[in-house]
């Protein structure tokens, strides 16, 4: 596969105090499909009245909050007051959600942490770990994306059969799973479905998905990093490789940039230091919004 050159995709640049008060999204409320956990988002709005498409945001497993104020941070929710909020999203999570609210999409960031009581995140190497049982991607963080999908449905600007979803790391895992969850169990007639599904750098064994040969129904990009030191981008294809497709399913696209680390999209210095990095964050901002905007109105 031939990369093109990062600038087809736009400068980077480090975000300062004007860009983030200029893309500071609106802070919301809504349940998990838990039917216990009252979730807080962060909704980024594109112009004009819609009904827009739609995508949610699912992050890693340090959490969506810049660790520059996240080291004491633990609840977030209605009446917390917290150095996590709206403002302290990381440069990754509000480029993203910029980029999509630019090409017309209303971009709703997930805090699965911080309403339950560690939005400070965790740190390498404690996959497994008791403390992360309770946020873990196998069970819970995918009723929270689909009690977001329920609540982006219900809104009179979003078009509900348009709803797409993105992830990173665990979330990309999350994501996968949420995936897995509607191919095997079909949404009751009228009832909302992700319409698709991007997954960044997810880990892809056994530990973090419900199937290593997961059934598939709807579009699906992974995108890997071959010098990834956190999750195995060898397993994921594999795994795609085992993938079951629904009739009528397209087959995952699966792109591996050589050299790209995991995290290898966040705009900050240190990763975008490393030239995969930089060419894998160009690629995939210059190919996800085109794919998307072709499978967004899948019924």
């Amino acid at each position: 596969m031939t990369l093109l050159a990062i600038a087809l995709a736009g400068p980077l640049r480090k975000a300062g105090a004007a860009d983030a008060a200029a893309v500071l999204p609106q802070t919301v409320h809504f349940p998990s499909a838990d039917g216990k956990t009252q979730l807080t988002g962060y909704l980024f709005a594109p112009a004009g009245a819609g009904p827009h498409p739609a995508i949610v945001m699912l992050h890693g497993r340090a959490g969506p909050y810049s660790i520059n104020v996240n080291a004491r941070c633990t609840q977030v929710g209605p009446g917390v007051a917290s150095a996590c909020d709206a403002a302290a999203l990381t440069q990754r999570h509000r480029a993203w959600a910029r980029y999509w609210s630019q090409r017309g999409y209303l971009a709703l960031h997930v805090d699965s942490f911080g309403p339950r009581g560690v939005a400070h995140g965790f740190g390498r190497h404690t996959h497994g770990a008791p403390e992360r049982a309770a946020t873990n991607e196998l069970d819970v963080r995918p009723l929270d994306a689909e009690g977001a999908l329920a609540w982006l449905a219900a809104r009179s600007d979003v078009a509900r059969e348009r709803i797409m979803l993105q992830g990173w790391s665990n979330g990309a895992s999350t994501a996968l799973n949420v995936m897995i969850r509607q191919a095997m169990h079909p949404p009751a007639a009228g009832a909302p479905a992700f319409a698709a599904a991007i997954a960044f750098y997810p880990g892809c064994g056994p530990r973090a998905l419900l199937s290593q040969s997961p059934r598939i129904d709807r579009p699906l990009q992974l995108l890997l990093g071959s010098a990834d030191e956190e999750v195995s981008a060898e397993g994921c294809k594999r795994v795609m490789r085992q993938v079951q497709l629904a009739v009528g399913a397209e087959p995952p696209v699966v792109t591996t940039y050589a050299g790209a680390t995991h995290d290898f999209d966040d705009p900050g210095a240190r990763r975008q230091a490393i030239e995969a990095n930089r060419t894998a964050l160009g690629d995939a901002r210059m190919r996800l919004g085109p794919w998307l905007d072709q499978v967004r109105s899948l019924p």
